[in-house]
């Protein structure tokens, strides 16, 4: 018996095109260095169903495009290039139905010199990576998320894990003070991109969930779980900018436990420890504004 299947979504594109745009006001130089993935849906799966590449816009192609874009209409976000590429594309072949865009940018700083900034020199100032994701489908608006990912915080008290279940294999024991540390991933979607800076927006949101992880400098604020500094997380986010409608965050539960020393004779007193990668917890979490918010 002949099997018959056809094809549902799909998509095809270039990744990792790397950029580095460069813009010069006298010999003060700006640079934005990104990383892009563009991938497209066509009208037709003839490509995938009979071996047809006559409407393939090659992948060399899209790399190229990014580069000539990068020139022409100049890269100010990722947002921004982002957008300038789902319209290219879609305004320049009518069997393009659906670009995806994902770009990471690069965190140059400009090196610092006895107080002063430098005019042309950068450096890698690397807390965390920027992304945005991009989806616009023919006929509809373009979709925005931006985010981070590899946002490492801890913090060596205020934290602590109290009142779980315990049945027969439970072993964890209660604590009330504990080293709390995580790799943050944060992913929210704009429903609106009237009068949104992206680069203010972005920042207000990582400043949002260091704040929500730290609390205030001197005295700190205690975190009753990952689940809970989490959603504190994204109620600020969602308070701070308006034309955020959605966050999704992760929260993976980095371990320090302590180490042994007793065998060598030695006391602990909460000075020595061990960070574990492997297990670890994962939050995970997405929460959307309530349909009654006004932007």
């Amino acid at each position: 018996m002949k099997m018959e299947f056809i094809p549902e979504e799909t998509y095809y594109g270039k990744s990792a095109v790397k950029l580095l745009r460069l813009r010069a006001e006298g010999n003060v130089h700006h640079i934005k260095e990104f990383e892009v993935n563009v991938h497209l849906s066509l009208s037709s799966k003839k490509d995938f169903e009979s071996g047809d590449n006559s409407d393939i816009i090659a992948t060399d192609t899209q790399k190229n495009t990014v580069y000539a874009l990068a020139k022409l209409v100049g890269v100010k976000s990722p947002e921004q290039f982002g957008q300038a590429l789902c319209r290219h594309f879609l305004s320049s072949f009518r069997h393009v139905i659906a670009v995806r865009v994902h770009i990471e940018e690069a965190p140059w700083k400009r090196i610092t010199q006895g107080g002063q900034e430098h005019v042309h020199a950068f450096v890698i100032e690397k807390q965390c990576t920027r992304f945005c994701d991009l989806l616009q489908e023919r006929g509809g608006l373009v979709q925005v998320w931006a985010g981070l990912k590899d946002l490492k915080v801890l913090k060596t008290t205020q934290s602590g894990f109290v009142g779980f279940i315990r049945d027969k294999y439970t072993s964890l024991p209660e604590v009330t003070d504990r080293v709390f540390s995580t790799s943050v991933y944060a992913r929210w979607r704009y429903a609106t991109l009237y009068g949104l800076d992206e680069d203010k927006a972005w920042q207000l949101a990582k400043e949002a969930i260091l704040d929500v992880f730290a609390g205030p400098p001197l005295t700190g604020v205690y975190s009753a779980s990952v689940q809970h500094t989490l959603h504190l997380t994204q109620g600020k986010i969602l308070q701070l900018i308006p034309q955020v409608s959605e966050v999704t965050m992760e929260m993976p539960n980095s371990h320090y436990f302590l180490a042994d020393l007793k065998k060598i004779g030695l006391e602990n007193n909460n000075e020595v420890l061990m960070p574990v990668d492997k297990p670890y917890g994962l939050i995970r979490a997405s929460v959307k504004r309530s349909p009654t918010s006004k932007l």
